[in-house]
């Protein structure tokens, strides 16, 4: 938690930011794996987390704009639940350290909602992404379940993003502790990573150590020899001596920022054949990406400078051929690089996603596209200071794309298809790191990991 001065103080901008009614916020609560006493790990919704600072489940909040009233909504344990749980400060106690005096049960959250409804005030509400929450707003504002997220307040969902899309330094730093346990994750990936070895084995010690340090998983890890499979969750390959794994991990802090790195590794401690053209092209793009970001500088062109150093590479290497920017224009890179360029980072790892891309990466000035590709980028607008945002190009061989495309005979007069179909078994390469937009350019953020190629395989090779 930060300070109560940091609750109070972003709770106070945001009633600035929005006219009239009444602010709504429900924490998550408990979700069971397979029955109800048997529960998922816990993460409190990012927004309440953001301006109340409480991680714990059954927690609701409102903010009146009208009387300037805060009340946090929750009940404290009963004393079967101490038996089982172990006795848990008051809320009314908890919520004095961020900067609440009025605290009521859960019940009167209800009865709030109902109120404000009767009195035909604005009830303002974030887009809800768990089940049970949407369940029960639809029921206190006698919506349709499937509607909910039509009526979300946009005032009050832009309102939130203007504030958490701007770090303050101690986000930041908070970011920083969570890039230093991913340190530790991808350099043990890094040396004992070996042939023989089942990709699990490597993917659940790195899931160790993000829990030892009081945190969690940003996300679930991606540590895969089929590395053209871009969000590949799958940890059961038999690692052999000349494949390259893709290593994207992060970790949470204990205050549930997130951090994201991507590192491609050569098991048995060598790149081989076109594995070291490849990665020194993907290295070269995400390096030119990284010097390009600065305030003013709008991340779609961020994306577009990163894949025409891509499609220079390929053509080094014959996988594509004619004009580098009319390919790009074209969208033929995307046989290749099929995502974005990187995202928002910060309390989530795809920042804010629940609130809607069109939001967060977009504006009225960049709108997405529709084509193949880039229509995947999370992020096009312009880059502010305090801005953190990922950057992370890569090359993947996707073998029913290839077919796919060759059946068409798309873009061929920038893809070179006979060369192409000789690198279907190369699977991908992604490189990442994690920036601050500053003042005057950016700033990597963590500790350095080995990116390089002769520091990559210094390390994996022990």
């Amino acid at each position: 938690m930060f300070s109560t001065e940091t609750y109070v103080n972003r709770r106070k901008k945001l009633q600035g930011q929005v006219d009239a009614g009444l602010l709504v916020f429900l924490g998550n609560n408990e979700s069971p794996m397979n029955y109800e006493d048997n529960t998922y790990f816990f993460r409190q919704d990012s927004s309440f987390l953001y301006f109340w600072g409480l991680s714990s489940p059954g927690l609701a909040a409102t903010i009146d704009l009208d009387s300037g009233t805060e009340t946090l909504y929750g009940d404290d344990l009963t004393v079967d639940q101490i038996i089982w749980m172990g006795s848990q400060p008051l809320l009314k106690d908890r919520s004095v350290a961020v900067g609440v005096q009025n605290t009521q049960s859960f019940a009167d959250f209800s009865k709030t909602i109902r109120q404000a409804q009767q009195q035909g005030r604005q009830v303002h509400f974030l887009p809800l992404y768990r089940h049970d929450n949407i369940i029960l707003l639809s029921e206190l504002l006698g919506a349709v379940p499937s509607n909910l997220k039509h009526l979300a307040s946009s005032e009050f969902t832009k309102a939130v993003i203007a504030q958490r899309i701007i770090k303050s330094p101690e986000e930041v730093g908070e970011i920083e502790k969570a890039l230093a346990i991913t340190h530790e994750m991808h350099t043990f990936a890094m040396r004992n990573a070996r042939p023989g070895m089942i990709e699990q084995e490597i993917a659940g010690a790195m899931e160790g150590i993000a829990v030892s340090h009081g945190g969690n998983l940003a996300y679930p890890i991606i540590f895969s020899t089929d590395g053209q499979t871009l969000h590949n969750h799958y940890h059961g390959n038999v690692m052999q001596s000349g494949d390259i794994a893709v290593n994207d991990c992060g970790a949470e802090a204990p205050s549930a920022y997130a951090s994201d790195i991507t590192r491609t590794i050569p098991i048995g401690g060598k790149f081989v054949g076109a594995q070291r053209e490849v990665y020194q092209i993907v290295l070269e793009s995400m390096e030119s990406g990284i010097a390009k970001c600065r305030p003013g500088v709008k991340f779609k062109d961020i994306h577009l400078h990163c894949s025409k150093i891509l499609v220079d590479g390929l053509k080094s290497l014959g996988l594509m051929q004619g004009d580098t920017d009319e390919a790009v224009a074209a969208g033929a890179h995307a046989m290749f690089f099929q995502c974005g360029t990187g995202h928002m980072m910060g309390l989530d790892v795809h920042d804010m996603e629940d609130l809607g891309e069109q939001y967060v990466g977009y504006d009225a000035e960049t709108q997405r596209s529709e084509q193949f590709g880039l229509c995947y980028l999370r992020l096009g607008k312009q880059l502010e200071p305090g801005f953190v945002v990922t950057v992370e190009p890569g090359i993947y061989l996707i073998p029913e794309l290839i077919d796919m495309w060759q059946a068409d005979n798309k873009l061929s007069e920038f893809i070179n298809y006979s060369e192409v179909n000789k690198f279907r078994d190369f699977g991908g390469v992604r490189i990442e790191e994690n920036i601050l937009i500053t003042e005057s350019g950016q700033e990597i953020l963590g500790k350095p990991i080995p990116r390089s190629i002769a520091d990559v395989e210094t390390l994996a090779a022990g």
